[in-house]
């Protein structure tokens, strides 16, 4: 708001560099600029002060679909003054000249108007939609239906007001319609989460179940390798005992027919031999046999010649007279 200070006769106004200041005198305008500093007299001076800053209007508005249900929309309008003189002309800015405060609430009415406008646009938006499609389409399309609706009401551009954005933020529903339309979302939400418990469950179960089929496999499988292990120790074994029953069946052959190569020789020598001596002269024999005995005699003690012996040597020597 503007400073004003106060002299015997004169004041003296200050304005913000965001305030636009009017003044008038005897309905002749003096003065009319943003950011004003002058001195002026309260006997017969008049001072409108109009903002030109951007001013945010907090917007709730109700309305009501096609099938009858209750919406809250809120949002918020942006505008400022784009003809203050204009808008000086439509609405009472004028300040009081001893405080420096607005006589009036201008900005009030400015406010009222705009969200009438707004409730307006908005209840003509709601009333050709059903409340599903108006929730599901979102705060977007009302918002530039709104917005596009105040930027070219003829009304606001004489007035001097120039809009510049406007915001929704949400678009409500009544409680009662809020908690119905939320139930079929809450049930497919918890229908979704047991759907997604049951798989898990399902998941667990089936990943138990391979793992016991998996240990399964396991022992069967060393069971097999056991079996299979046994069965080759066996047959290792059985292979060992063949080895060695063919090993010791060779041995005992070779040392058989070792001992009958031996045999055979010692028979076939003893053979030879008794060939032999069938074909020496008795005498010859006799002196063999001596000599035979005479090796393997060390020592003779006794020597008795019987008349066997004598009628043996002689029948060997053949009548022949022994050697003296």
């Amino acid at each position: 708001m503007a400073e004003i200070r106060r002299f015997p006769v004169l004041r003296h106004l200050r304005a913000d560099t965001v305030s636009h200041v009017l003044q008038y005198r005897r309905a002749r305008s003096m003065r009319s600029g943003v950011g004003l500093s002058f001195w002026f007299n309260p006997m017969t001076d008049s001072i409108a002060e109009i903002p030109v800053d951007d001013r945010e209007l907090h917007l709730l508005l109700h309305a009501r679909s096609n099938d009858f249900q209750d919406v809250t929309i809120q949002g918020m309008v942006t505008y400022r003054a784009s003809s203050p003189e204009e808008l000086a002309r439509r609405l009472d800015f004028s300040i009081d000249l001893g405080v420096g405060s607005w006589r009036s609430e201008p900005l009030e009415q400015l406010g009222s108007m705009l969200s009438q406008m707004a409730q307006e646009h908005a209840l003509a938006y709601a009333i050709a939609r059903p409340i599903q499609a108006l929730l599901a389409e979102g705060v977007m399309p009302i918002r530039d239906v709104i917005e596009k609706a105040l930027q070219t009401a003829p009304a606001l551009a004489q007035m001097g007001v120039e809009i510049v954005t406007a915001r929704i933020s949400a678009i409500k529903p009544s409680a009662e319609l809020e908690k119905a339309l939320e139930a079929p979302t809450r049930e497919r939400i918890k229908q979704d989460a047991d759907e997604a418990a049951y798989a898990r469950r399902a998941t667990a179960v089936q990943n138990e179940r391979a793992i016991a089929e998996n240990e399964m496999q396991n022992r069967i499988e060393l069971a097999r390798r056991e079996h299979a292990l046994f069965a080759q120790q066996g047959e290792n074994a059985r292979r060992q005992a063949h080895d060695a029953a063919d090993a010791a069946k060779i041995a005992a052959e070779a040392k058989a027919e070792r001992i009958s190569v031996i045999e055979g020789a010692r028979t076939l020598l003893e053979r030879e031999r008794l060939d032999f001596l069938r074909t020496i002269d008795p005498a010859q024999l006799v002196a063999l046999a001596a000599r035979e005995f005479a090796v393997k005699v060390s020592a003779i003690e006794h020597f008795n010649v019987t008349p066997d012996l004598l009628a043996l040597l002689k029948d060997g020597l053949g009548g022949h007279a022994l050697p003296g």
